[in-house]
């Protein structure tokens, strides 16, 4: 009974951030104390309950560097053009009925390489709507495309917080994760691509508004020098260079690019590095953000998350739960229950962090008991919860990309990346027992 209370607060607390406007680390303040309330009644000491928060958070630590190190390139790639690059020779190469195939391949390079959903559709996705609305393309139809687009690097890239975080909750290597994201989804990429092609035909777009490339040269000098940050990024893994060098590396280009292309200033690329670009004029509400304090908020909610996990494994709390799920999983398959808990977290706690932890502490105990790998349950966490976050509709991850781009709901039944991909992993392993050591 106390585990419910303990929930039914935390729900509650939850819900009122998300009414209130208020940060989400207040409620997983709320939430922590009340589990460790509950494991305290269940007979273990406070000492007990801090050493559990501690071994939690010993797992955050790489997640937690590799996080500020992510908030540095965001500001750094701001500063230096990079996504200004991408972003005009992405309009110098639009024909008509190729405006979608180019939407979502940028958003899918732009988010890959900068590991971020929010980030590219603040910037790439309220570029490509305006260029949608001012040339007759079907709004929602843009917007599904950008929502994939955006999600393929939330889930691929080995410079996601996401990604970052799953790896860091599994035990398991990015770098692997990575691979295996890849290779796992890759139907699911090919047959989105190739629906966007037909949609892309069919809803062409009548003219590409000129402004923002003349908006975009006359603050930026667009050389080929700011696309070598990027190209660190891409590159780099696959000379098997490790995240945080790569990351490093990608700053370090940055920073020169900034300094002797772009003609800013040592102390603005600084100030750039902490507190986020910031520039004046019309292009200030797309270009503007990122930077080290950029990450503060989330690297607080992946502390605070760790000792969750520190706490249910510590106490056993989540046992009961466990077992149950693991029952379930024996007769339907564990990606199925895994999905099926995804939706259900997403939809309590409305935030993909807090329900990549809650899955992972639900279901790894299924993992293990069916003598499956910690990689498996990591590729089934980026294939489900990580990838669902986006078309549960009052979630986070959700409203926020749809709030940017300033469209509604209509662009969830055309974000066909995010259903693509659980349906077709599923398929996979339960039709050919696709199984990952």
């Amino acid at each position: 009974m106390d585990l419910i209370v303990s929930f039914i607060i935390f729900i509650g607390a939850m819900l009122l951030c998300l009414t209130g406007g208020h940060t989400m680390v207040i409620a997983l303040g709320v939430g922590l104390l009340c589990f460790a309330v509950t494991g305290v009644r269940r007979g273990f000491s406070a000492g007990d309950i801090l050493g559990m928060c501690r071994s939690g958070l010993r797992d955050a630590v790489i997640v937690v560097i590799v996080m500020f190190i992510i908030g540095f390139v965001t500001g750094i790639w701001r500063s230096a053009g990079t996504i200004s690059f991408f972003v005009y020779y992405g309009m110098e190469v639009i024909t008509p009925k190729l405006f979608l195939v180019i939407t979502f391949l940028l958003c899918c390079t732009l988010s890959y390489a900068l590991g971020t959903s929010f980030g590219v559709a603040g910037t790439v996705g309220v570029i490509f709507m305006a260029l949608a609305r001012s040339g007759g393309v079907n709004e929602a139809v843009t917007a599904g495309v950008i929502m994939s687009g955006i999600y393929f690097g939330d889930r691929n890239s080995p410079v996601s917080s996401s990604a970052v975080l799953v790896a860091g909750v599994t035990h398991t290597s990015l770098y692997d994760n990575v691979r295996l994201m890849l290779k796992t989804g890759a139907p699911a990429i090919a047959l989105t691509f190739i629906a966007y092609c037909f949609l892309s035909v069919r809803n062409p777009i009548i003219a590409v508004d000129e402004r923002f490339k003349e908006l975009l040269t006359d603050e930026f000098s667009i050389s080929p020098w700011c696309a070598l940050p990027a190209a660190l990024i891409l590159i780099l893994p696959v000379l098997k260079v490790s995240v945080i060098n790569s990351l490093i590396a990608s700053i370090v280009a940055g920073t020169a690019v900034s300094i002797l292309v772009q003609g800013e200033s040592v102390r603005n690329v600084c100030l750039t590095l902490l507190r986020g670009y910031e520039i004046d004029g019309p292009l200030a509400e797309i270009m503007n953000g990122g930077g080290l304090i950029s990450m503060i908020e989330v690297v607080f909610i992946v502390a605070i998350s760790c000792m969750y996990s520190g706490i249910f494994s510590g106490t056993g709390i989540l046992t009961p739960l466990q077992d149950r799920v693991t029952s379930l999983a024996s007769a339907t398959g564990r990606f199925f229950v895994t999905s099926i808990m995804s939706l259900i977290t997403l939809g309590v706690f409305c935030n993909q962090t807090i329900a990549t932890m809650m899955v992972n502490d639900i279901m790894k105990k299924t993992y293990i008991d069916a003598g499956s790998s910690e990689s498996e349950l990591a590729i089934d966490m980026e294939n489900s919860v990580i990838v669902l976050a986006g078309i549960v509709p009052w979630t986070i991850a959700c409203t926020v990309p749809l709030e940017f781009m300033q469209t509604g709901y209509g662009a969830l039944p055309y974000s066909l990346l995010l259903y693509m991909i659980p349906l077709c992993y599923g398929i996979q392993k339960k039709l050919f027992g696709f199984k990952i050591s």
